[in-house]
């Protein structure tokens, strides 16, 4: 292992997973892969994402999951928001990505993956 430890968070058959992985492979940058579908993160886990990239950012609004709820534009509190995450794991954006540092990034940018990593490293 290199001097930080990266985690990629997702669905394997996510298009936006896989151009994260390819991503990360071209520029050697080593992670561990958690799985979603084998290991869905848990509610204290939920909660620490929330906590450092706010439900806007973590909850894909766009997306099917999303849609498919029909909660629409409603005005749910935190904790219903993560009710809504833990039985709906796929509602999250992806990818997300957290150093052991504690550094999280959702989404997928070529540009801000780079000076994501590149801020690990120093």
């Amino acid at each position: 292992m290199g001097l930080f430890m990266l985690t990629l968070i997702g669905i394997p058959n996510c298009d936006q997973i896989r151009k994260t992985r390819a991503w990360l492979d071209d520029h050697k940058v080593e992670y561990a892969f958690a799985d979603l579908k084998k290991e869905p993160l848990t509610r204290s886990e939920i909660a620490e994402l929330a906590s450092k990239v706010y439900f806007d950012t973590l909850i894909n609004k766009k997306g099917t999951t999303w849609r498919n709820l029909g909660i629409g534009n409603l005005d749910l509190s935190n904790e219903q928001l993560l009710d809504l995450i833990e039985k709906n794991q796929a509602v999250m954006k992806r990818p997300i990505l957290v150093y052991q540092d504690g550094n999280v990034m959702v989404g997928f940018d070529e540009d801000a993956l780079e000076r994501f990593v590149e801020d690990a490293k120093e």
